[in-house]
């Protein structure tokens, strides 16, 4: 099982689509985040999983918070995936899977990377985690979490 509500995570860097080094740190001292791990770029439940994120952003936006997408791609493979669907915010590349590790992001079926979304606040706390394989609810549960936040 991973983080759990009321838990810190663990501050990360890690680099973007366009080659530019993101920290978490940074950006969630001034915004919650919204992170949703993936198992692998332009496959059908990850792409709906994404696109739920790209259709919202702006409400995501207007409740203060940033939203990113992180799996084990390459910068290339986020690229190619962020241009093709036009995704508004950053998806970060963790090709050692250290950040999944600290998020204790389990495999599901032992081999598929798992697929969890979480809304950490400006403490670094963890206020929301949801762990389904199907893409469904992902957004909408970190939107109600948000909301609940405001």
């Amino acid at each position: 099982m991973g983080l759990k509500v009321g838990d810190k995570i663990s501050d990360f860097t890690l680099k973007d689509q366009h080659g530019e080094t993101f920290s978490s740190e940074d950006l969630r001292k001034k915004k919650p985040l919204v992170i949703f791990f993936y198992p692998k770029d332009n496959t059908s439940e990850c792409t709906k999983q994404a696109c739920s994120f790209r259709d919202n952003y702006e409400d995501f936006m207007e409740l203060g918070a940033e939203v990113v997408g992180i799996s084990a791609d390459s910068e290339k493979s986020h690229t190619r995936f962020a241009d093709k669907y036009q995704f508004p915010f950053k998806l970060l590349s963790d090709t050692d899977n250290k950040v999944r590790e600290s998020f204790k992001v389990k495999k599901s079926l032992l081999v598929v990377p798992g697929r969890e979304t979480y809304v950490v606040d400006t403490t670094g706390r963890v206020r929301m985690v949801f762990n389904s394989m199907n893409a469904n609810g992902h957004m909408k549960r970190a939107m109600n979490a948000l909301k609940e936040m405001a």
